[in-house]
């Protein structure tokens, strides 16, 4: 089972959706944050479920709508990790990273 880390940058990320959510009255803004950690959690017994890029990442779609988030990842079958690098919301135009 691969270990799932979650970047620094991917609290960055969550942070800017808990703002963006507060700020529209989104009555359950913390739940919907935990429900993308949730997703993730797929990644240990599928690292290779999400969507190949271009540039050797991977794109695990979550949820669909408002509620739609996409996390890119890259998972290391030597050390048996998926490391998330960053969420974005469907909505979004692409990640940021760096």
């Amino acid at each position: 089972m691969a270990r799932v880390v979650l970047e620094a940058e991917v609290l960055d990320d969550f942070e800017r959706f808990l703002v963006h959510l507060l700020q529209h009255d989104v009555q359950n803004a913390p739940e919907r944050i935990q429900e993308i950690v949730d997703a993730l959690q797929i990644l240990e017994t599928s690292p290779h479920l999400g969507r190949p890029t271009a540039d050797g990442f991977r794109e695990l779609v979550i949820g669909t709508g408002a509620r739609g988030y996409i996390a890119l990842y890259v998972y290391d079958p030597e050390r048996d990790a998926v490391f998330v690098v960053a969420v974005r919301s469907q909505k979004e135009a692409g990640h940021r990273r760096g």
